[in-house]
């Protein structure tokens, strides 16, 4: 997660909201991808860092599934990006900061509890999430003023 909160933050100095996820192998400990937000940099609105971190993790394996490895990532992740942890079938999430307002994990539409979500991975939430928060309170403190 520190590794993840590093990315958060070199988001948030480009200007991007900032969160950062990483995929490693919880066996080794090798970290297989890592990506930050990078929607308005890319002009994409799907490129959130786990989006980035999940298709860079596939490309490094050579294989769309990533069964057995976990995400580390600084915010709660939204619809979009637990239907993608989903269809990778990755085995664990670990998130920093809970978004009432966009989260999918353990607010909102609990994504990884309904009927049809065929892949359901290990999800431990808060993992440093005083840290997190923090770090998207002050980067909106920051835009507002602005």
């Amino acid at each position: 997660m520190q590794r993840a909160i590093v990315l958060a933050q070199a988001a948030g100095a480009a200007g991007e909201v900032p969160v950062g996820a990483v995929i490693a192998d919880p066996d080794s400990g090798e970290v297989i991808a890592e990506a930050s937000n990078a929607p308005i940099m890319l002009s994409d609105p799907s490129a959130h860092a786990e989006m980035l971190a999940i298709r860079a993790a596939g490309k490094a394996i050579g294989n769309y599934r990533l069964s057995g490895l976990t995400l580390y990532v600084t915010l709660e992740p939204c619809t979009m990006c637990a239907g993608a942890i989903s269809h990778a079938r990755l085995g664990r999430v670990v998130y920093g900061a809970t978004d009432i307002k966009g989260g999918a994990v353990d607010s909102g539409v609990t994504f990884f509890k309904s009927k049809t979500c065929h892949h359901r991975p290990a999800v431990k939430g808060g993992i440093l999430g005083d840290i997190c928060a923090a770090e998207l309170k002050s980067f909106f403190k920051t835009r507002r003023k602005a």
